[in-house]
């Protein structure tokens, strides 16, 4: 039995169309000690599965929320992985006010070079959202990793992106100059993340938009200024010196949110192997069909190519 009651998979679950949802199990959990930080990991133990898939989230989601595609990808005979990122879902964070994008960063590496050392079967990263962009920023950090697939490249570094980040233009345009300075005072007040980002875009689905923004694992929480100020402005690796393995970037075509092309003129930037599919109908959250049935087609060529042979 499971220790932790997985509600809120069934609540996400219900927006899949039924043969999706016909897949989706509870994970198991798992816990990982980072520094002072206790994090939890959503599972699909698989011992058989030649290829391992980590699901990683981005701000206002979590890995229950992300599980029902997670299983989907665990129905295909992968072995699935989906951590909590601090701030978000179950994971025990010391001190809350204190957390920065920075400490994204370096947990995932850290924990991806854990995983591997104790189980060396290849490994995927899955980022959804913002997490598209850290699963980017781990592999080439790391060097160790198999594939990434992402459904969105924010990069903050493109105005563009950060207006659309945002929910306000303005904000998200002088975000780099202005959010450090307030940092500088109030880096460790939280706030609703709702109240600077445009979570009713998050899904084309008003129902599904409502539950992500209420969620209290993950939109409906809150995030520290210095949080926010921290990703505006962090470095990422400039996608000409990318040295980490393909990249496949499998961006929502109807995304009201973030659009394709801000993605798709990241990715055209990456040294090395990349493929862009744009999932039909699909919006920011990907539910929808065609769009979910290409992601799965998606999933299911990447771990095929990594797969030992």
């Amino acid at each position: 039995m499971n220790a932790i009651e997985y509600t809120e998979v069934d609540e996400y679950s219900a927006f899949l169309p039924e043969r999706f949802r016909a897949l989706v199990r509870p994970p198991t959990d798992a816990w990982w000690t980072w520094r002072s930080t206790r994090v939890h990991i959503a599972r699909a133990a698989n011992p058989s599965a030649a290829v391992r898939v980590m699901v990683i989230h981005g701000a206002g989601g979590h890995a229950g929320a992300l599980w029902p595609g997670a299983a989907v990808v665990a129905a295909q005979g992968a072995e699935v992985l989906a951590p909590d990122l601090p701030l978000y879902g179950r994971t025990e964070v010391r001190d809350p006010g204190n957390v920065r994008y920075r400490d994204w960063v370096d947990l995932l590496c850290e924990l991806i070079v854990a995983e591997k050392a104790s189980d060396p079967r290849p490994l995927i990263l899955f980022g959804a959202s913002m997490g598209g962009l850290l699963a980017y920023e781990a592999a080439t950090r790391t060097g160790i990793v198999d594939a990434v697939v992402a459904t969105c490249l924010l990069d903050t570094a493109d105005v563009a992106a950060r207006e659309a980040a945002a929910r306000w233009a303005t904000l998200g345009r002088n975000a780099p100059r202005t959010l450090p300075v307030i940092a500088k005072v109030a880096g460790r007040l939280r706030v609703p993340i709702r109240w600077l980002t445009p979570m009713s875009a998050m899904s084309n689905n008003p129902a599904l938009a409502r539950l992500c923004a209420s969620d209290p694992l993950g939109g409906g929480g809150r995030i520290p200024l210095g949080f926010l100020a921290d990703w505006f402005t962090f470095a990422h690796t400039a996608p000409e010196d990318y040295r980490g393995p393909a990249v496949t970037l499998a961006h929502p075509g109807a995304d009201r949110w973030t659009s394709p092309e801000l993605s798709e003129r990241f990715l055209s930037r990456i040294a090395g192997p990349t493929n862009a599919v744009r999932l039909e109908n699909c919006g920011h959250f990907p539910v929808e069909d065609p769009g979910l049935t290409q992601l799965e087609a998606t999933a299911r060529s990447v771990l095929a190519a990594v797969a030992p042979s």
